[in-house]
């Protein structure tokens, strides 16, 4: 401890707030919050410190606090700083999706979608599904099994599904009230858990296709019944309240905790969630804070069932919900089922060794190699072209080794030479470089391009010329195109391929050769099919609109037939269609 920290450590008070961890270079390395600043500060330095709490304190030069009014204030201004600056000792919860809903559409002619939000009231909503994949599982179900409209917006047309008797029909006859009535009752059921109505209608249904010799059908209605015993099956724990809540415990090893969250919905376990994390201070204080970042991006349930007074205490505060602590019973029980999670989360997670300590020593030892220092902001850029058409330009960025896709950028290549990989990458790298000198913005500590020393003595002159210093990097590739090593300063540096070293920066390459290539192909993709839709008599603007919603890319619009086709359009236009995509393909 250095004698600005002794003596900025005697003038904190015992007030809650927020510290900032600063190395020599001022820059930022740890955000933590606490009850008492002079107690929780006090302890990094008084304190035997292990793992990654000895490296973080023995880089600390300085820190900087802010006090707040109360420990709430304190985790929401930790998390917001935490997201701002992305010191390399912090690792929040990664999960910030959000769960999809099956709605059902209550007015007029009702029907089944996925839905990523719960707050029109025009719709019924089922969930959240932490299992996505179950989730539209689940709805295809429904849709073979009720005849409701499977089209959002109503055609002129009876289509495929009303001729397999799978829709009702209410493009071509009005559909009464009293005929939704069973459907609608039987969805109901269905989602909040109680199949049983249905498997004994299908099961009679199967038995008289059996009789009539109509073995095809009995065979559908046969593995329909399989889809609700496999989507039922997924749901171990039901219980006949019907409340919505989430179920907490965590497990701890050697300086690591695992967090599991239960999501019940309805009384049905619908998924889990496990994160495993470093412990940086007492684990029940961690838990807490990891919660509160959880339920900014998820929807509080009507309960939070804990395993300790201490949990419940401290979320009804934090959280403002309902909090139960049981000590027997069914609810005690989801405790033992939510605690074995957490403790198998934390064997999977020391099998496979991807501990964080791993990430940052890589970066360290990628670091000592080119004799930079420890790059923990990295930025990645590719382009990418057809012939000179469509060229586009994408960047990914690394933080602490860890994706960061909300700062990743798109870039549409403005100069026609298109087919000039130079030229692009001189755009690319002045456009994102002047706007981060104008925004004021954190700059990388290495920029990596995926090309050899002509790219990257482009790139090295637009940086000198912006006034910037940038180590910067290019991915070299063997005679046979694959990734060896790195190119520094006219130098190579080849890396061992069975190295973890070699295997992060090739993720890193993965990653940007996969956004690239993915922008590349919708740019394209849109291009193409406005192109065809302007050149095709008699498609304006409507049309167009209603042919790109339902075929949003040429991959889609290449798969529709002259039938489909003809659902949306006249047949000469469908017709039309079909020729040009068919020419496009013979080009």
């Amino acid at each position: 401890m250095n004698e600005l920290v002794k003596a900025k450590i005697d003038l904190l008070t015992s007030k809650p707030g927020v510290y900032l961890m600063k190395d020599k270079n001022e820059k930022i390395i740890y955000v933590g919050k606490a009850k008492s600043l002079i107690k929780r500060v006090k302890q990094y330095f008084t304190r035997p410190q292990s793992g990654k709490v000895f490296r973080m304190v023995r880089e600390v030069y300085d820190f900087d606090t802010i006090e707040t009014p109360s420990e709430k204030e304190a985790l929401l201004l930790e998390i917001n700083l935490i997201q701002k600056h992305y010191p390399k000792y912090n690792i929040l919860l990664k999960d910030g999706k959000s769960y999809p809903y099956i709605a059902l559409y209550k007015k007029g002619d009702p029907y089944l979608k996925i839905s990523y939000k719960d707050n029109n009231p025009n719709y019924k909503y089922f969930g959240p599904y932490p299992n996505s994949s179950a989730c539209y599982h689940t709805i295809d179900l429904l849709n073979r099994i009720f005849p409701l409209r499977k089209c959002q917006n109503l055609k002129t047309d009876a289509c495929l599904e009303y001729h397999l008797g799978r829709c009702l029909g209410p493009c071509i006859k009005k559909i009464s009230k009293e005929e939704y009535e069973p459907l609608i009752e039987g969805i109901n059921h269905f989602l909040n858990g109680d199949t049983s109505k249905i498997e004994e209608k299908l099961r009679k249904d199967m038995m008289e296709a059996s009789e009539n010799l109509q073995f095809e059908k009995a065979q559908n209605i046969k593995e329909t019944l399989e889809g609700i015993k496999n989507v039922c099956s997924k749901q171990n724990i039901q219980l006949q309240d019907h409340i919505d809540r989430d179920v907490i415990a965590y497990s701890i090893r050697e300086g690591y905790f695992s967090l599991a969250i239960m999501t019940y919905r309805n009384g049905n376990l619908l998924g889990k969630n496990i994160f495993v994390l470093e412990a940086f201070e007492d684990v029940e204080d961690e838990v807490v804070e990891n919660l509160f970042s959880y339920y900014l991006t998820h929807n509080k349930p009507k309960e939070i069932i804990v395993p300790t007074e201490n949990l419940k205490k401290n979320i009804e505060y934090l959280l403002e919900v309902n909090s139960i602590c049981p000590t027997k019973g069914t609810k005690k029980d989801l405790i033992l089922i939510a605690l074995n999670n957490a403790k198998n989360g934390l064997d999977e997670h020391f099998l496979t060794a991807r501990l964080e300590d791993d990430t940052l020593s890589l970066l360290e030892e990628l670091g000592s190699l080119l004799h930079i220092e420890t790059p923990l902001r990295i930025e990645l850029f590719d382009n990418s072209h057809l012939q000179g058409s469509y060229p586009i330009g994408a960047m990914v960025v690394f933080i602490n080794g860890q994706k960061a896709p909300s700062e990743y950028r798109k870039f549409n290549i403005q100069d026609s030479e298109g087919k000039d990989d130079l030229k692009s990458m001189e755009e690319v790298i002045t456009r994102r470089y002047s706007r981060l000198l104008i925004e004021n913005k954190p700059l990388p500590d290495l920029i990596i391009v995926d090309g050899g020393q002509n790219q990257i003595n482009v790139a090295e002159e637009v940086i000198y010329n912006l006034g910037l210093s940038i180590p910067i990097a290019g991915l070299a590739k063997n005679d046979k195109h694959h990734t060896n090593g790195l190119i520094y300063h006219n130098e190579f540096f080849e890396i061992d391929k069975k190295s973890r070293l070699f295997l992060m920066l090739v993720r890193m390459q993965d990653e940007v050769h996969r956004y690239a290539i993915t922008f590349h192909k919708d740019k394209r993709n849109k291009g193409v099919t406005h192109t065809l839709f302007d050149d095709i008599k008699g498609i304006g603007k409507k049309r167009k609109e209603m042919l790109l919603k339902a075929y949003p890319s040429l991959d889609s619009l290449k798969k529709a037939t002259k039938e489909e086709l003809m659902q949306l359009v006249p047949e000469d236009i469908a017709s039309k269609i079909r020729e040009y995509i068919e020419k496009e393909k013979n080009k």
